[in-house]
């Protein structure tokens, strides 16, 4: 089966927008490579409706009508449409760094499970669960899951709390990056979630176990992910930046100043302290 990725450049370039990464060859791609799992898909038509109003949209609004289009002309079931989805994959991402733009190819993919994979009238009457998160585990070795994840901690927060609890121990970084960077509270370009900007307290058994992750992409995430839980909750980071501090290493050490920032930017004097105190 010859399944392929659109170019795409390495970064943003000035000048070019980034919803050009799911332009006419990012259709032509899909359109090849869902053919090649699914001989019944129709290419042709898929194609059409997929560029009819398509330039005028960014990047998101690209992703979500690319999703609604590919629901058209898929199985309608979610679980035997997935299965079409996941046979027409490039292969996985072993490295976490420097993998270009052309990774976007696969942002409908995810909004196509967070839109359809959450309501068993799009499966038969099914609970899709599983296959839902079965589809997110695969697609964020290939792109990212953390916009997708987000709908299913919103709505079925314990099953997917309980879910990522798992993928904490899974070898691959990209799954152990999404258990933090998935449930940030306030993750930019993602819907926020509200109960977790309230009460962050389910995602920290996460962030406790991931916090020396032999993976800097993975550290990076928790970072950010505490920096977010400062804005709303600055004492119980700071709390918590006390306690990882005793016998920490160097890496832990940079987490902790990078978590700090925000505060440390305005002057706070416990930031200050903490990130000054992290430095050694």
């Amino acid at each position: 089966m010859s399944l392929r990725l659109p170019s795409a450049p390495h970064s943003i370039q000035k000048g070019t927008p980034l919803k050009h990464v799911l332009g006419e060859e990012a259709v032509d791609c899909l359109a090849h490579n869902v053919v090649q799992a699914y001989p019944a898909f129709d290419a042709g038509h898929f194609r059409a409706q997929a560029l009819a109003g398509l330039e005028p949209l960014g990047i998101m609004e690209r992703g979500h009508k690319l999703a609604q289009d590919l629901w058209q002309h898929l199985p309608p079931h979610f679980g035997q449409a997935w299965a079409v989805l996941q046979r027409s994959l490039t292969p996985i991402h072993t490295e976490t760094e420097d993998l270009g733009l052309a990774v976007f190819f696969y942002l409908p993919h995810t909004l196509w499970v967070a839109r359809y994979g959450l309501d068993a009238a799009y499966n038969g009457g099914q609970d899709p669960f599983v296959t839902a998160m079965q589809a997110q585990y695969e697609l964020t070795q290939r792109f990212t899951a953390e916009f997708s994840i987000r709908p299913f901690l919103q709505q079925e927060p314990q099953r997917t709390l309980a879910q990522l609890a798992l993928w904490i121990h899974d070898p691959s970084p990209h799954v152990r990056r999404l258990c933090s960077e998935g449930s940030r509270p306030r993750l930019p370009w993602g819907m926020r979630l509200q109960a977790l900007v309230r009460d962050p307290s389910p995602t920290l058994p996460l962030l406790e176990a991931l916090k020396d992750d032999p993976s800097l992409y993975v550290r990076r995430s928790v970072a950010n992910h505490l920096g977010d839980i400062a804005k709303d909750h600055p004492e119980l980071l700071f709390a918590l930046c006390e306690r990882w501090l005793a016998d920490s290493n160097p890496e832990r050490r940079w987490l902790l100043r990078h978590a700090l920032r925000y505060h440390a930017k305005k002057g706070d004097p416990k930031a200050l302290a903490l990130r000054a105190a992290a430095k050694g």
